[in-house]
């Protein structure tokens, strides 16, 4: 039987999955010699945009593997009645756990005085500056989806008092709706982005709600970098608007501006949220899943819906 085609637009990992798809079928990377591909495998960042999918005919499914999906041309894809997935649910707790890492490295200065015992400054009889309490604090989680009530779970586990905003109040949660992010950020100590990537976000996160924020609290960005708006995080961390920011995405990544990389205040990671091994394997399984259902014919098992 002539196997279906794939064309990756972005590679399959772990190594044996991306082997296991190869062995089931024809995958290539080569978008000139995939006409005949109905399964295209990308990831968040790499997405797929109208010019390519005017380059594969026969195109039927969009695997993602990620829950974004702002570099992926939706309405061309829903015009043409071609099916996408995500890997939601496997992938929040790791995200969440970087969120948590991300600022309590934020506020007690964890980074910093890594770097403090590195270059001697400790053995030379320097002092680091006080931290801050972060559990002691009161969160606000901006976007309350998947990757948000679970964020919200580990930290009212650690006895935080939980505010959110989302695009409409949630029944049945025991946190605190807020109508805006301003009133969200005059609400907490700490407040996590998980918001959804793409125009409708884009900039959410702007003077205003830096300043509601205040001098005591921390910014902690894994969801997309254009949901803040960069240069007014650049001045409020300048100006001790806010205390700090941890970040794990950017505008235009892998550049990072020099007003982040040089603010003593910011603790970076690479876009690492979702890094961990066991949600790797979980996010490449539900891939390979959707490919599986698909060929079969059967439901898709994590179909983005929008």
């Amino acid at each position: 039987m002539t196997r279906k085609q794939i064309l990756a637009l972005a590679a399959m990992k772990p190594a044996d999955m991306a082997a296991q798809l190869a062995a089931d079928y024809d995958v290539t990377a080569d978008i000139a010699a995939a006409a005949s591909a109905e399964i295209v495998l990308t990831n968040g960042a790499v997405g797929i945009s109208k010019a390519q999918m005017d380059q594969l005919p026969a195109l039927q499914l969009i695997a993602v593997n990620g829950v974004g999906v702002d570099a992926v041309d939706l309405a061309e894809a829903k015009r043409r009645g071609i099916a996408v997935t995500t890997t939601p649910d496997v992938l929040s707790l790791a995200v969440a756990e970087l969120a948590l890492g991300l600022a309590l490295a934020t506020g007690r200065r964890i980074a910093e005085g890594d770097r403090f015992v590195r270059a001697g400054s400790w053995a030379d009889g320097g002092k680091l500056a006080l931290g801050q309490s972060v559990l002691e604090g009161r969160a606000g989680i901006l976007g309350y989806g998947r990757i948000g009530r679970r964020l919200a779970d580990l930290l009212r586990g650690m006895g935080m008092q939980v505010f959110y905003t989302a695009r409409a109040e949630k029944a049945g949660t025991p946190d605190t709706f807020e109508a805006d992010p301003v009133a969200l950020a005059e609400s907490c100590d700490v407040l996590f982005v998980t918001a959804t990537g793409g125009p409708d976000t884009r900039g959410l996160v702007d003077a205003d709600v830096l300043q509601a924020l205040g001098p005591r609290g921390i910014l902690v960005n894994v969801a997309r970098g254009p949901v803040v708006d960069t240069p007014a995080l650049a001045a409020a961390l300048a100006a001790g608007t806010i205390a700090g920011a941890g970040l794990d995405v950017f505008d235009d990544e892998p550049q990072v501006p020099d007003a982040l990389l040089n603010a003593p205040n910011t603790v970076l990671t690479p876009h690492i949220a979702s890094a961990t091994e066991n949600a790797r394997r979980a996010m490449a399984t539900l891939v390979l899943k959707n490919i599986t259902a698909y060929t079969a014919g059967q439901p898709l098992p994590s179909k983005y819906e929008g």
